[in-house]
């Protein structure tokens, strides 16, 4: 049995891709650096992935073409992100596919990583790799920490953890707001230029589709203010300090491009 959205999947994985891609022209590139970690640590070649603040399972969808014996599980809060993920991923979970609940390895979960108990909906805990992009900047320094800890709990022995968002690098003040001007600049004129949508439009998109229409208005009830608080990105320092006070072994820089940068650790 066809996923119902299965016609409408496709299209708004790459629509989704172009409007982050926007932000991030290096997205791929990071990426596949925390692929080269996951890699480095499970030789067999056949990973157990969790895609931490998932959405859409891009970081999922990459690790399988990357491993094809890799075992997946998504976790986000956003139903429109998480169905699109499911559509992609697994196909109609009513249909059993290698096994009853979508594919075998390919699971998807529903949480909310600003609570404690998002870990008590996870199908394992002894995950090779924790992988997470451009998502945690939305919680509080406080909740950060803590989370932090609640992923090491969820790592295999010498497993990885990578986290790849906005964090700026506390040397390089002035060339960071410089090449952060930049970087707006060439947003705003590919925007203009209709060779992206924007953040608000893609979610315009969503809203006008029929079949998304009513997950977005569930999406709505959760975030009734977009994600209801302010974006906060320290320097890469923070998140190495807070990585350690958590209880990983190897803390470190992974990658770097700009105003972003991949910290790493290891548990």
């Amino acid at each position: 049995m066809t996923h119902y959205l299965a016609e409408v999947a496709d299209a708004f994985q790459e629509s989704w891709d172009r409007q982050q891609e926007a932000y991030l022209p290096d997205r791929e590139h990071r990426i596949a650096t925390m692929l080269d970690a996951v890699e480095a640590v499970t030789p067999d070649g056949r990973p157990r992935l969790l895609d931490l603040a998932g959405g859409t399972g891009s970081i999922s969808l990459r690790a399988l073409a990357r491993f094809p014996g890799a075992r997946v599980t998504v976790v986000d809060q956003d139903p429109v992100l998480l169905a699109l993920a499911e559509a992609s991923l697994n196909g109609d979970p009513a249909s059993p596919v290698e096994g009853d609940g979508g594919v075998v390895g390919r699971e998807i979960v529903a949480a909310d990583l600003g609570r404690p108990s998002w870990t008590e909906a996870l199908p394992h805990r002894d995950y090779d790799a924790v992988l997470t992009a451009t998502a945690l900047h939305w919680l509080a320094p406080e909740r950060l920490a803590v989370l932090y800890g609640e992923i090491r709990q969820v790592l295999r022995a010498g497993g990885v953890f990578a986290n790849a968002d906005h964090m700026p690098d506390e040397g390089l003040p002035e060339l960071t707001k410089q090449l952060l001007g930049k970087a707006n600049a060439r947003r705003e004129a590919r925007y203009a230029a209709g060779a992206a949508l924007s953040w608000r439009d893609w979610w315009a998109r969503v809203a006008a589709d029929p079949r998304l229409a009513p997950l977005h208005a569930e999406r709505e009830k959760i975030y009734p203010a977009e994600h209801g608080s302010a974006e906060w990105t320290p320097p890469a320092g923070w998140h190495l300090a807070a990585l350690r006070t958590a209880g990983f072994t190897e803390t470190g820089l992974l990658w770097r491009g700009g105003a972003d940068a991949t910290v790493a650790a290891i548990a």
